[in-house]
């Protein structure tokens, strides 16, 4: 059940009531990334876990359909999927727990992470670390009103000056929470410097649920080094899967043994991105699918460093991207 990855034991199960997580390798919610065409790609390769990109509860609540879009779960998906929730107050959080559960969510995740200005000026996201007694009646609400694992994303602190996360993670292990993931970087930092896997060890040791480190961990190199320092039970990788889906399965794979990924390549890769341009149109229609899919293509294109990246961020037509990505990623690079 265990494997040691560079000096550390670490469980190859996440066990969250009746969910496995396994192995302990999961996607972080990312805004207008992690929708539900990205996470079924980074499912058909293997991942523990994947999480919806964050919706906001307040929205959540006036059922529009494209807040509603963001918590949408795929029933027959392998992975559980757990969905993300924003907001500041303790009933609408409770309301769109509730309301999350019913659409199919397996694990409802709070955010106490997000450090956008437009989030923490609302008082939500990182900027619930400021306030422990307030963002706790958030996470003893959320938690009361499902039978759902509820687990909570946060960072080391506000800032340098008030690295709190251990607190809160106590406190929070005691109002429920089944498991803490901390972005190695204060509210302050943003995403600049370096992600402090070490500083995430004082969080594990002051709770006894598992804690999953996050920040900077883009491979499987990252990921072996996060772990070591950390001592964390688990990673969650980011912007490490954007071009890549199948990144969380080659760090499965390198640290836990799980199946190696076939990456695709030449004209498989062609088909794969062709097939993820598609589903983007599905689900949000042709004019907006259209514009949202660019950032997607451009990072596909950067990974793999194909070429024609620029026709595709202009491409103002699917018939013409769907050429476009058939001659950048299938012929050329076969060639």
């Amino acid at each position: 059940m265990f494997q040691r990855v560079t000096g550390t034991h670490v469980p190859q199960v996440l066990a969250l009531d009746d969910i496995q997580i396994s192995p302990p390798v999961l996607l972080a919610p990312m805004a207008g990334i992690t929708d539900l065409p990205f996470r079924r790609m980074v499912a058909r390769f293997g991942a523990g876990l994947v999480v919806s990109e964050m919706v906001a509860s307040g929205e959540m609540l006036t059922k529009k359909p494209s807040v509603r879009a963001k918590a949408r779960v795929e029933m027959g998906l392998e992975l559980p999927t757990s969905v993300q929730l924003a907001g500041r107050e303790a009933q609408p959080m409770a309301e769109a727990a509730k309301m999350v559960a019913d659409m199919g969510a397996r694990i409802i995740d709070i955010n106490m992470g997000c450090p956008a200005k437009k989030v923490t000026g609302g008082a939500s996201g990182s900027a619930l670390m400021r306030d422990p007694d307030h963002a706790l009646r958030l996470i003893e609400a959320t938690v009361n009103a499902v039978d759902l694992p509820v687990t909570l994303k946060m960072r080391l602190g506000w800032c340098d000056d008030s690295r709190n996360a251990p607190e809160i993670a106590r406190r929070a292990e005691a109002a429920g929470i089944r498991m803490i993931v901390v972005h190695g970087r204060t509210r302050m930092q943003f995403y600049k410097g370096e992600a402090d896997w070490a500083a995430i060890a004082e969080t594990r040791d002051a709770v006894k649920i598992p804690v999953v480190a996050n920040g900077d961990i883009v491979d499987a190199a990252s990921a072996r080094v996060a772990l070591a320092q950390s001592g964390a039970a688990g990673a969650m990788v980011g912007r490490g899967a954007q071009g890549a889906p199948w990144r969380l399965a080659e760090i499965s794979h390198a640290l836990f043994g799980a199946p190696a990924p076939t990456v695709p390549h030449g004209r498989a890769l062609s088909e794969f991105i062709s097939e993820h341009y598609e589903a983007i149109l599905s689900f949000y229609g042709r004019d907006l699918g259209l514009r949202l899919a660019r950032k997607h293509l451009g990072w596909y294109a950067d990974e793999a460093g194909a070429p024609l990246r620029a026709e595709m961020m202009v491409s103002e037509t699917p018939e013409a991207t769907l050429s476009l990505i058939e001659r950048a990623f299938g012929e050329r690079m076969a060639a």
